[in-house]
């Protein structure tokens, strides 16, 4: 009997479970082939059907990491001008969850890094967060709560002050509970408002 497309899209979808399991329990270091099936309980012959190689399955974490990423529940901004606040609140490993995201994340650095077109895709990724920040800093410059300064250039100091702290938190979380992190953004915050006259 042939398969339909529904037989397709379930079993796709047993693969990237599949993939965000091995991927939470051994990173980007651990995701093989060989690993997924046997997380699937499959052969490797079954997911090559998927991913003609390790680079494809690579290459389709990162796009399934990308995804749930997105997906995961994050707090509304009560206003425009805690939109920044919320945007950066919502990267750092504040829950388990999240936590957990963030360190598959920094796994993806080294693969990343390690081939050019995975690594323009991260670039990209890192990019399209930095518009969506270069956005928030304008509209916050246009309200009179951010200083004045190029807003692309704001955006990128913002992130990069925010990847610091994920990978801070996630070295050291002991010195870098939630709590703390919220602090440290709050900080950073008040570091762009405007002077006082």
């Amino acid at each position: 009997m042939a398969r339909t497309k529904g037989d397709h899209d379930a079993r796709r979808r047993e693969v990237s479970e599949a993939v965000w399991r091995v991927l939470d329990a051994h990173g980007f270091g651990g995701l093989t082939l060989r690993a997924v099936a046997a997380e699937l309980g499959a052969t490797t012959g079954l997911l090559t059907h998927y991913f003609a190689t390790k680079r494809d399955l690579v290459a389709y974490a990162l796009d399934l990491l990308e995804q749930r990423t997105l997906d995961r529940p994050r707090e509304t901004a009560p206003d425009e001008s805690a939109a920044l606040r919320v945007a950066l609140l919502g990267v750092l490993p504040l829950t388990a969850e999240a936590a957990t995201s963030n360190r598959i994340w920094v796994s993806s650095w080294d693969p990343a890094l390690a081939d050019a077109g995975l690594s323009r895709d991260h670039a990209r990724r890192y990019a399209r967060s930095r518009d969506r920040l270069r956005d928030l800093v304008a509209a916050g410059q246009r309200r009179g709560d951010l200083a004045a300064g190029d807003p692309a250039d704001i955006a990128a100091g913002a992130q990069a002050f925010v990847l610091g702290l994920v990978v801070q938190s996630l070295f050291e979380p002991a010195a870098f509970p939630a709590r703390r992190q919220v602090a440290l953004v709050d900080g950073y915050l008040r570091s762009l408002s405007p002077m006082p006259r």
